[in-house]
């Protein structure tokens, strides 16, 4: 008989670095998944915090070596755009790693509030608050300003934006700005929405900073939608980017960071053959290669990775309720949840997660698809990164069958909309937080129990 773990070596080598297979059952990071679903049910989402860490470090690492490898003289800062997965566990996790944050809304200010009061973070603390913002937001962030927390920049989205700082600031305050990057030709539009055009930045500078002794431009801000990517187009944008920094530094003193933003991805297959360190190598040299050009120091470089942060720490398992035959060959696994709302970015942006089932591992396989549990005819999962298919173990009826979705952490609660009214009112699942003791022991705490349908009536209005 063919196996599914035969089936599975002979596209990729078990075990890696978070998955190995032990008895017929699948570990996740060393942990056994088989004992937390007998201990908590399904559908399950978990977070293994230790990942946030080690991805944090990683990244460190690797511009460390990017850095020594070029002779780059500037310094580097990693900072988690809280808008990836606010949670306080995620964020008290970034902080123990000396991590700084990105924000992107006047909620945003009144956690960092949060944080300070319950003294997990300083005024030290460095905030780039982004974001295109309403009133309350630069309200707040005027206040965090004249409260002395003198890390903090706004970073200006867009030419009215620098009025309330003029109108409310006080004290000494760092500005950052934005620059609107041209999207990539697939694209239903050309210019990104978000950020000052090229030709807008060295006016604001003049008209409205340069002649404040209030304000010093510090840094200017970098990103494309697409994300970091070996492509012309990635090269392309941040040449015209380091360009216009080197060209605004020779009238603007102050000027001595540049952000690269986020984008880093994440792994979404158990193989893949995206290099991170050779393409954050690429990138310090690039950025190098043009300062030199132009006879201007390399900048402080600053990045705004969130999937890349907490992406890999979140999986969400399942069990398979039944199967069902709809005609000759389609063979359906049905879930004890909803693709569209644990993991809506499968519905929304055809996203692929690394999938694998949690046990069975020594029973023949089927092709399948994996149907959820709304009405909705987009709730559904059928082809994997690597295939154009889905292949599971064969579901027997005396021998529960439950598979896993990893690297979820980032975003699906939030566009899920975490402690809501969900799709066809199915409930929102419960959730647990594994981490490690003093001893390095792994222990696991419930978080958040499985919604109720009495909190679900209270927010309908029942």
């Amino acid at each position: 008989m063919n196996t599914y773990q035969e089936f599975i070596n002979q596209s990729f080598e078990l075990p890696q670095e978070e998955f190995e297979v032990d008895d017929s059952s699948l570990l996740f990071n060393g942990v056994n998944l088989e004992k937390l679903i007998a201990k908590h049910g399904t559908p399950l989402r978990l977070t293994y915090l230790p990942k946030i860490g080690d991805k944090i470090q990683s990244a460190r690492k690797m511009f460390s070596n990017a850095f020594k490898e070029h002779s780059y003289k500037g310094e580097y800062m990693y900072t988690y755009c809280t808008k990836s997965s606010h949670f306080s566990f995620v964020l008290d996790e970034v902080l123990k790693q000396n991590a700084q944050i990105e924000t992107s809304s006047a909620f945003d200010i009144a956690l960092v509030r949060r944080l300070f009061k319950e003294k997990k973070i300083t005024k030290e603390l460095h905030i780039l608050a982004n974001g295109y913002k309403r009133p309350l937001y630069t309200q707040y962030l005027t206040e965090l300003i004249n409260d002395g927390f003198k890390n903090c920049t706004p970073i200006i989205d867009n030419l009215g934006e620098i009025e309330a700082y003029k109108n409310g600031v006080k004290e000494k305050c760092q500005i950052g700005i934005r620059v609107a990057t041209d999207e990539e030709p697939s694209f239903t539009f050309y210019t990104s929405r978000l950020g000052v055009r090229y030709a807008d930045v060295p006016s604001l500078y003049d008209t409205h900073i340069a002649n404040d002794d209030r304000f010093s431009l510090k840094l200017l801000h970098f990103f494309i939608n697409t994300g970091v990517g070996d492509r012309p187009y990635y090269w392309n944008e941040l040449s015209k980017f380091v360009t216009l920094y080197c060209n605004l530094k020779a009238r603007c003193p102050d000027l001595d960071t540049i952000d690269i933003g986020g984008g880093l991805p994440a792994l979404t297959q158990l193989e893949t053959s995206y290099d991170h360190q050779t393409m954050i190598t690429d990138i310090i040299g690039y950025i190098k290669d043009i300062c030199d050009q132009h006879g201007v120091p390399e900048p402080h470089i600053i990045t705004e990775f969130g999937t890349y942060t907490v992406a890999e720490s979140g999986a969400m398992l399942y069990s398979i309720l039944d199967q069902k035959l709809q005609n000759d060959k389609e063979l359906w696994y049905m879930i004890d949840g909803s693709f569209i709302t644990n993991l809506p970015d499968i519905w929304g942006l055809n996203q692929e997660y690394i999938m694998l089932p949690i046990n069975c591992w020594d029973q023949t396989y089927n092709k399948v698809n994996l149907g959820g549990l709304t009405c909705d005819s987009k709730d559904y999962y059928n082809s994997e990164r690597h295939k154009a298919e889905i292949i599971l173990p064969l579901r027997k009826k005396d021998s529960p069958l439950h598979i896993g979705f990893f690297h979820t952490g980032a975003y699906q609660e939030s566009l899920g909309g975490f402690g809501g009214i969900q799709h066809c009112l199915v409930p929102h699942p419960k959730h647990i937080i594994l981490k490690k003791d003093d001893s390095g022991m792994i222990i696991d705490t419930v978080f958040a129990e499985e919604q109720n349908e009495d909190r679900v009536l209270e927010i309908l209005g029942y």
